[in-house]
């Protein structure tokens, strides 16, 4: 089977089944209870079920295991194996409370598990290619949590992110990497109808934004590390994750400005700044999944390019991002968000 069948098989079999677990777990959260409960910075208001993350990451691991067999089964496993085990860590976040350092634990496991799979980067450095595939996990992870802060934004980047790393595994002729992030954009896109419902009839919860956040930090990883010259793989990656990337350092810039805990929630996410000019949390998600899929395509572009091509595009897109980051803070009143 070529790549883009794989693609497309891992895509249509994760999205059919996004689609039709998704009103399952809504029904299920109701049944017991496990809801998102309004108040404080959140917006929300009236309880929402949580439990959106076992229908995506269900849909995602059997759209990956169907598309990628008889490609790397070990490879297919594991992936399919951490982000099982991440989806059990946020589902039990969602009910109760796991620390930051368990949570940070349990993903630097999970990223080691990954390089010794050889699935993590490789300049060469087994000490340094060990410390920049925890490092880059862990990172991208929590950047992807934190993204989860308005109706369908992670989902919607997320997607975008899968979708352009599916576009470089047939740049570089990897058909598992194509399979597996195929099917995480089918995942992605199956869920997002209920997530923009207006309310939203279901929330990822970190038993969702944690697993696909692993999955695509994983995914863009070895696509870039194992499928480019080791000095464009790195920008190649963080292009592909450009937005939840940027949106974490805008926070981390602002609350130490301001003095607030990084791990307080509040509305100085991309999402909430730009909403006043677009509306609508729909149009936030539209808005933003379009820029990532646009930043998606000129990394996949660049790539096929050559190195020139990839250290130009980062260097705009850094510089763009700094430059906005620096704005956006210097334009803030120290108190404009309440956490």
């Amino acid at each position: 089977m070529s790549a883009e069948a794989r693609l497309a098989l891992g895509l249509g079999v994760a999205l059919v089944l996004s689609v039709l677990l998704t009103p399952v777990a809504i029904r299920l959260a109701i049944r017991w209870a496990f809801h998102d409960q309004p108040g404080g910075y959140k917006t929300h208001r009236r309880p929402t079920p949580y439990l959106g993350g076992a229908a995506v990451t269900a849909a995602f691991v059997a759209g990956l295991l169907t598309a990628a067999a008889g490609v790397d089964a070990g490879r297919s496993l594991l992936l399919a194996g951490c982000v099982l085990v991440l989806w059990g860590v946020g589902t039990v976040d969602d009910r109760r409370t796991v620390t930051p350092g368990m949570r940070v634990a349990v993903e630097a496991a999970l990223a080691t598990a990954l390089w010794v799979a050889d699935l993590g980067w490789d300049t060469g450095a087994p000490a340094l290619d060990l410390a920049l595939t925890v490092a880059w996990v862990v990172v991208v992870v929590n950047a992807v949590n934190l993204f989860d802060n308005m109706d369908g934004a992670a989902a919607t980047v997320v997607g975008a992110v899968a979708a352009a790393t599916a576009g470089l595994g047939l740049v570089v002729g990897d058909a598992w990497l194509a399979a597996c992030a195929g099917a995480l954009a089918g995942a992605c896109l199956g869920f997002l109808p209920y997530n923009l419902a207006g309310p939203a009839r279901i929330f990822l919860g970190d038993g969702g934004s944690m697993p696909i956040g692993f999955a695509a930090a994983a995914l863009a990883m070895a696509g870039a590390a194992h499928g480019l010259p080791a000095g464009e793989a790195l920008p190649v990656a963080v292009l592909l994750l450009a937005l939840p990337l940027l949106d974490t350092a805008l926070v981390i810039v602002s609350r130490r400005r301001r003095g607030v805990s990084i791990l307080t929630g509040g509305h100085d996410h991309l999402t909430y700044r730009v909403l006043p000019w677009l509306g609508t949390p729909r149009r936030v998600a539209a808005a933003l999944g379009a820029t990532q899929a646009l930043l998606g395509a000129l990394a996949v572009a660049a790539a096929d390019s050559g190195r020139g091509a990839v250290l130009a595009v980062t260097a705009v897109t850094v510089l763009a991002g700094a430059s906005a980051v620096a704005v956006l803070v210097a334009r803030e009143p120290r108190a404009a968000y309440g956490e």
